[in-house]
């Protein structure tokens, strides 16, 4: 008996140890005590209000009544005079297949005795945001929502996110580009399970609970105008604005639908977002991984060169791509050629392996080239001496990504 107690002790150990630890402060909500029950029931009237307002700007076919029953709204922080309230609000989705819940982050101010509100993404927003006090948002987090709006157009080339789960881990690729709710466009979401279940942070940035009970769902703001949803976790960390460094710990993949929806299997369903919005995930490369949706939502694939994986199938972990690195794709010839200049005319120094990730320090132009996404004279140069032509060379855009080498 004794025996059998030290190895439960030892085993009980040896768990805390290898358990992911992590220095995020913990989420708290703002409790009834702390806030009258009128200035709840206000707020949340008011917030419920705006959340109806941008469902019906946006056609959406939601009634007010099932936006106020289907209402959370989370008070995070507020300043001592009760005149200004951050927190996340949410549409909770129905708990059946296909439903998904929608989530703003907010900001309220007290006006002439009346909550005014204005949520993530409108120019209200990142005008209050700045006006805050600090002991409501913080400098940080003014600085990672500013020059977010829905008005700008054009998206980044490249977005440097990793994968959700630790480099050099193969994960399944359990649902491939589908929307948010599911069937729903863009298809800005994926479904990831495997390995040791630990969902990890994309980027870095500063992270948010969305839910009331502070369980499944995250949300990570990133510097570059991306943002990242994380959903179904089990056991998550809570963080309240905290800044995560790229790979932080955020939970595991679970079946969690503390804010609604649906989930048959554990997974983390991982969504894109940029200037407040869900994007489309097609064409864009996350983690050494350029993602492709298909005729329907769920299925499309991914690819790293001219390696394609389909759903069921799993993805290696390469890592994010830097701003000046790109992907060889020979389209499935083979290997690419290594010249000595910028043109088919230098000679050969050498091959690159379609699925190499290499860095560019410079580029010329030279002989055109047509590869799998684009026809170009560019040649980048990768080492001292060597070339290769950049219709090879997936970067995420159709121009230059290094200065002119000189």
């Amino acid at each position: 008996m004794r025996k059998k107690w030290m190895y439960w002790c030892i085993g009980f150990a040896l768990l805390l140890v290898l358990m992911p630890t992590v220095a995020v402060p913990v989420w708290e909500n703002v409790t009834t005590s702390q806030f009258s029950e009128d200035d709840l029931s206000n707020l949340t009237e008011a917030v419920t209000k705006e959340m109806t307002q941008q469902k019906t700007q946006q056609k959406a076919s939601i009634s007010a009544a099932d936006v106020e029953s289907r209402a959370q709204v989370n008070v995070q922080r507020k300043d001592p005079d009760k005149k200004w309230v951050f927190g996340t609000a949410v549409i909770e989705a129905p708990k059946e297949k296909g439903a998904y819940p929608e989530g703003w982050i907010y900001v309220a101010k007290m006006e002439e005795a009346e909550w005014k509100v204005a949520l993530e993404g409108s120019q209200l927003f990142q005008s209050w945001l700045q006006d805050a006090p600090s002991t409501v948002v913080n400098s940080n987090e003014k600085k990672a929502f500013a020059n977010r709006s829905s008005d700008v157009k054009i998206m980044a080339d490249q977005d440097q996110l990793r994968l959700p789960f630790a480099l050099g881990a193969t994960w399944t690729l359990t649902g491939g580009p589908h929307g948010y709710s599911g069937q729903n466009t863009p298809y800005s979401s994926l479904d990831l399970a495997g390995g040791n279940q630990q969902v990890l942070a994309a980027g870095s940035g500063n992270a948010y609970t969305m839910c009331g009970n502070g369980q499944g769902w995250i949300r990570i703001i990133h510097a570059n105008g991306f943002a990242t949803d994380y959903y179904h976790l089990l056991n998550n960390i809570r963080p309240n604005g905290s800044w995560v460094d790229v790979g932080t710990f955020l939970g595991y993949t679970g079946t969690d639908v503390s804010c609604g929806g649906y989930a048959s299997g554990r997974h983390v369903h991982f969504a894109l977002r940029y200037n407040n919005a869900y994007v489309s995930i097609n064409g864009r490369e996350i983690g050494g991984w350029v993602f492709w949706s298909g005729n329907s939502a769920y299925g499309g694939y991914a690819m790293h060169g001219s390696t394609v994986r389909y759903p069921g199938q799993g993805l290696y972990h390469y890592g994010a791509l830097a701003p000046n690195q790109g992907i060889v794709d020979v389209v499935g010839r083979g290997t690419l050629n290594v010249r000595s200049g910028p043109g088919s005319n230098y000679p050969i120094v050498g091959t690159k392996n379609d699925g190499e990730i290499v860095t560019i320090a410079c580029t010329a132009t030279g002989t055109t080239f047509t590869g799998r996404s684009k026809t170009t004279n560019i040649w980048d140069r990768i080492g001292n001496g060597q070339w290769v032509s950049d219709a090879y060379v997936w970067t995420g855009s159709t121009t230059a990504v290094a200065p002119t080498c000189n």
